[in-house]
């Protein structure tokens, strides 16, 4: 996908003596991006945590945001070729990425959606883009796939059987060949930089705290935060947005704590590994999406990252 443009608030910069710890923010904190860090009414524990909000983030006021800023939107290893399309249990709507053969292996993938199957196993998909316009291919031209399912990325080859402009831009691809299952989506992890409020415990309403995640998988996050705030086994709740094009997904939900490492003491900045088991369809869409984006070159699916 193409990476959002950056947009910056208008919002007036906090410094660290404008958020006094132990007293309640008499207003929402904002990133520069105008994504909410903290609710109004949020307590930071101590200076530790003022100093880990200002080191990663940059603060503003919430309640100056100009009307055009932005916004939260509402809202196995290789296991040889398979037989079929059917065998990858594609849906529609499913997120792939098209190379074109003669580009050779090392071009980027350019991501399109599949928006349809023909009895005889031809595909629908949407063109992709590249700059805003299609990226040039032939009738008859062979192209590579990887391709989404619920729990792999496979990669098959087709032929570009017909490009339609008419009533909306779609090519029609051959029946897939050379069908292979890539890996399981769960194993495959991304950077990132992206702020995630958090609560302690499951239920409750509100988020106490701003933590950093710095990668994310199809189910989970790995999280910086500035103490140790929950122990391996304990659920938190967390809040956390995912921009894929012009497309935001709010996440809300819960999360497991599978590990936890602290960089010296437990009152010391520390990193936890974060499974999300309660997310909806629309969200998973969303993680899988954000995951497969940060991904230039099939290859990446291949390697041996764990």
């Amino acid at each position: 996908m193409t990476p959002a443009e950056d947009t910056t608030t208008h919002a007036t910069p906090l410094t660290p003596e404008a958020l006094p710890p132990g007293q309640p923010l008499a207003w929402p904190v904002i990133d520069r991006d105008g994504t909410l860090l903290l609710d109004r009414g949020v307590i930071l524990v101590n200076e530790a945590e003022r100093d880990f909000l200002f080191e990663h983030f940059a603060p503003h006021r919430g309640d100056q945001q100009a009307p055009d800023a932005p916004q939260e939107a509402a809202g196995a290893g290789n296991a040889g070729a398979l037989a079929s399309a059917r065998d990858m249990h594609l849906t529609l709507g499913a997120l792939m990425g098209l190379r074109a053969q003669m580009g050779g292996s090392s071009g980027p993938m350019h991501p399109c959606r599949l928006i349809g199957f023909a009895p005889n196993e031809m595909l629908f998909v949407t063109p992709p883009h590249v700059d805003g316009r299609m990226v040039p291919l032939m009738p008859g031209e062979n192209v590579d796939i990887v391709a989404i399912a619920s729990q792999a990325v496979f990669r098959f080859v087709c032929s570009v059987e017909t490009i339609c402009q008419s009533p909306v831009e779609y090519l029609v691809l051959s029946k897939p060949g050379a069908i292979r299952r890539l890996r399981e989506r769960k194993s495959i992890r991304v950077r990132a930089r992206i702020p995630v409020r958090y609560g302690l415990g499951e239920s409750g309403t509100g988020y106490e705290g701003i933590a950093l995640a710095r990668g994310i998988s199809a189910l989970g996050l790995s999280i910086t935060a500035a103490w140790a705030v929950g122990q391996v086994g304990e659920r938190l709740r967390i809040a956390f947005s995912l921009r894929s094009g012009d497309v935001v997904t709010p996440i809300e939900t819960s999360a497991v704590i599978r590990n936890v490492q602290h960089e010296a003491g437990p009152d010391s900045p520390t990193t936890l590994g974060l499974e999300l088991d309660q997310l909806s369809a629309t969200e998973q869409m969303a993680m899988k999406v954000y995951v497969f984006d940060r991904q230039d070159d099939v290859l990446y699916w291949t390697g041996s990252m764990r």
